[in-house]
């Protein structure tokens, strides 16, 4: 299995056990799916006495993302002037790190263009994203995407490419 890190922070983000597809090779999109996590019912054995047959057990479940629950994500929020803020930051960032770790020019300019283009997609539909951050909550990492497909149901969420580092498990 691959586990993807944000390579500015080294938060654990997403990992090849989700059907990651590439769009326009600049970001990956992967399906989510809610699930429902906490409410476990522990049986020690006990029979309840009269008293406390009535008393009803607190249902502490929830319906979480599965991404967002496996690599511990946290939601955030931006309005469109901090987000384009942030995402000029975030972009400079990765194109030094590219830089540092040896990159061709032509991925660094691939990786401008790129970026450039699907930022222009985000902020024409800015209303309908979610965002969420890594596991550290460091304000200059990957801020990833959620957002619903045209059926309205499935959940995914959209990461850079350029901004994950691979790491095998």
């Amino acid at each position: 299995m691959i586990i993807y890190k944000d390579i500015i922070t080294g938060d654990e983000i997403i990992s090849d056990s989700y059907d990651l597809k590439l769009i326009d090779d600049t970001v990956y999109e992967a399906d989510c799916r809610k699930i429902t996590v906490g409410g476990d019912n522990i049986d020690i054995g006990a029979n309840p006495s009269a008293e406390e047959a009535d008393e009803g057990i607190e249902d502490t479940s929830q319906q979480v993302l599965d991404v967002a629950h496996s690599f511990r994500l946290n939601e955030t929020s931006f309005d469109k002037k901090s987000y384009l803020s942030h995402l000029k930051g975030y972009m400079k960032a990765v194109k030094e790190k590219l830089k540092a770790n040896g990159a061709d020019p032509e991925t660094v300019s691939a990786f401008e263009k790129g970026a450039a283009a699907y930022a222009k997609k985000i902020i024409a539909n800015f209303k309908d994203y979610e965002f969420l951050i890594g596991e550290t909550m460091d304000p200059d990492g990957m801020v990833i995407l959620l957002n619903y497909r045209e059926d309205g149901v499935t959940p995914y969420v959209t990461v850079w490419k350029h901004g994950l580092q691979e790491m095998k498990v």
